[in-house]
Parts: structure tokens; C-alpha cells; sequence
């Protein structure tokens, strides 16, 4: 494993210039979407990462924009999924059907064959669609009557769902929700931001940006994210941050009756891997506590669980991340 200065030295080196890669990115989907920066870059360091995102907010703030344009960045096959309550398995992995001119069965690949997945209100489809879904985010393969099936890679499912809506929709079950390496909230533009919306799409539609990384650029960022230098102490923090939300006791925190579960050990992977891949896009080839800090409540917003009290007392967990943060010394 890396760690003397000369090997720092070269990840540095390699983080720089995939940094400016990066930077074409942003720019590129800059030229479609309007502010949001943050949300980007959590979309891409879930990329960067290998992970999944869950992008939500309220209907008409440019998620499911934010996405495909993405897609045209990235330059790999996207494939858009409208989740409805009446949506079937068979409708996103694909059938076996009978074909008479050979007397055999063939499969009819689904649209979950694509590299970038955009399942659109993802919180709507019922609960064999999700469980489907989860086959595939998890293992990378779906099973078709039987029949296993590798997906391409890279693979990323990006979904999004409205919070404010209930009516007609069946919340995510915690192990799906876990799948997600992210959970990203989108909110309002402010002034500024909505009067330079109504200027791009209220003339001249913006044309798609044209692609900067391929699949194979895309493989190869996610090696190198992998490879970027991180201190048992940073490692350390990382896995006290996930701790505290299992034992906040033992961090000085009274919040033992707010929490019925706190997060797994996937939240502490998720939270190295982000935070190498947030350094990645600051140009770094070693992980600083500050990128941990910056994606923690993206990463563990939806994996603690809360009591009825904590609801009654109308504590988030975005709080219970908030205090966290707060309290436990940085290295």
C-alpha cells in the first residue's frame, strides 16, 4: 500500500490529471444545469466510487436533468426507467419468449442492461420491481426465469424520488435503501439560480454536452479511486463516525433512545470510498479528514434508523449526523 512521499508524490501526480478530466465534466454539465454544484459532485464521487446514488427532492429542480446529462458526459448507454405501480420484473430485466421460426425459447434483454440507469421515482414501483432492482444493484447480474445474467460494467443505478408524495408509492425497504451508496438532497435554486433557468430554457433549448469520459475512462478512474492513499487515522475516523451511530455513549452523546439501529459496515466502505473519491476530484492522491466529513451525511443520512421518540421530538437523522460530526475529535 502506498504511504512513503515519493509514492504520495505519483498518486498526487495521477489525481491531478484526472482531476482536470473531471473538471470537463463539471463543465459540461454546467452548460445544461444551473447551480447545483454540490449535488454534482456527490453524483460523481458516487460514480468515482463505484456506488449507487438516491437523488431526492421535489418535483421540477432538474433530477432527472442532472442525470441524463451525466450520461452524456460519461458517454455510456443509459437507459431511463419510469417507475409506476403497475410496472413488472419483466418490464426493466427483460423475458423468455417462444420464437417459432427457431421452435426455442430466446431472452428479450430488459433496459437494466445499460451502464448508467436512471429509475425515475424510484419509491413508486411495487415491491418484486424493487426486489428485482436490488439483485441487480447489489450483484451486478439480474436472473431471468432461472437464468443468471452479468450486467455491463461500469454499472451505476441513479434514482430519484419525490419526498412530499405518498399517495401511490411504497417506501424503500431499509436493505434497498442500504444498497445506495449516496443519498443526495436536492433543494431550490436561490434567486439568481431561477432567473438564469428562465434565460437558458426559455430561449433556445440547451443541446446535450458532448462526452468527455468513455467506459473504459470511467473503469479506470474507479481503479485509481481505489488506490488513493488513506491514514489509519483518517480510516479510523471514518469507522468511529459509523460507530457513534451504533454507540453513541460511548462518544459522550445522549442520543441512545433516538437511534433502533445505526449503520453497517457498508456505511463505513461508503465512506472511505467517497471520501477517496472526494479527494480525487480536488486533485489529491490521499484522502484528508475533510473528505470524509463532506459526504458523511450523504452517506449516512438514510441508514440510522430512528425510534417513534425520536420522530415525536422531530429529530432527524440528519441531526444525529450533525451532532456526530460535532463531537468526535478530528485526527
Amino acid at each position: 500500500m502506498a504511504g512513503t512521499d515519493t509514492e504520495i508524490a505519483a498518486l498526487n501526480s495521477r489525481a491531478r490529471e484526472h482531476a482536470a478530466a473531471l473538471d470537463n465534466v463539471r463543465s459540461g454539465m454546467k452548460t445544461v444545469i444551473i447551480g447545483q454544484q454540490a449535488v454534482i459532485d456527490q453524483v460523481l464521487a458516487a460514480v468515482l466510487a463505484g456506488g449507487h446514488a438516491l437523488l431526492e427532492g421535489v418535483p421540477g429542480i432538474a433530477k432527472t436533468l442532472t442525470i441524463s446529462t451525466l450520461a452524456h458526459c460519461l458517454d455510456c448507454t443509459f437507459a431511463r426507467l419510469q417507475f409506476t405501480p403497475d410496472l413488472l420484473p419483466a418490464d426493466i430485466t427483460g423475458t423468455r419468449i417462444y420464437d417459432r421460426h427457431t421452435a426455442a425459447f430466446r431472452t428479450i434483454r430488459g433496459p437494466i442492461f445499460h451502464q448508467i440507469i436512471l429509475a425515475d421515482e424510484v419509491n413508486r414501483a411495487p415491491p418484486k420491481v424493487q426486489s428485482a432492482l436490488l439483485e441487480a444493484m447489489q450483484e451486478r447480474q439480474v436472473t431471468i426465469q432461472g437464468e443468471t445474467y452479468p450486467l455491463p460494467r461500469p454499472f451505476f443505478v441513479l434514482a430519484t424520488q419525490n419526498p412530499l408524495e405518498s399517495e401511490g408509492t411504497y417506501p424503500l425497504p431499509e436493505a434497498q435503501l442500504d444498497r445506495f451508496m449516496l443519498k443526495i438532497r436536492m433543494d431550490y435554486p436561490d434567486l439568481d439560480e431561477e432567473v438564469a433557468i428562465l434565460d437558458r430554457f426559455t430561449a433556445d433549448q440547451p443541446a446535450p454536452p458532448a462526452p468527455v469520459l468513455d467506459a473504459a475512462g470511467v473503469a479506470g478512474l474507479q481503479s485509481f479511486v481505489r488506490s488513493v492513499y488513506a491514514d489509519p487515522g483518517v480510516k479510523r475516523y471514518a469507522a468511529q463516525l459509523v460507530d457513534a451511530t451504533r454507540h453513541p455513549a460511548t462518544y459522550g452523546l445522549d442520543l441512545g433512545p433516538m437511534i433502533a439501529s445505526g449503520a453497517s459496515p457498508r456505511a463505513s466502505l461508503a465512506l472511505l470510498l467517497c471520501g477517496k473519491a472526494h479527494a480525487v476530484l480536488a486533485g489529491r492522491g490521499y484522502v484528508v479528514p475533510d473528505d470524509v466529513r463532506a459526504l458523511a451525511p450523504a452517506v449516512l443520512r438514510h441508514r440510522i434508523l430512528l425510534t417513534f421518540e425520536a420522530e415525536a421530538d422531530d429529530l432527524t437523522a440528519e441531526e444525529i449526523v450533525r451532532q456526530v460530526l460535532a463531537v468526535l475529535e478530528v485526527p
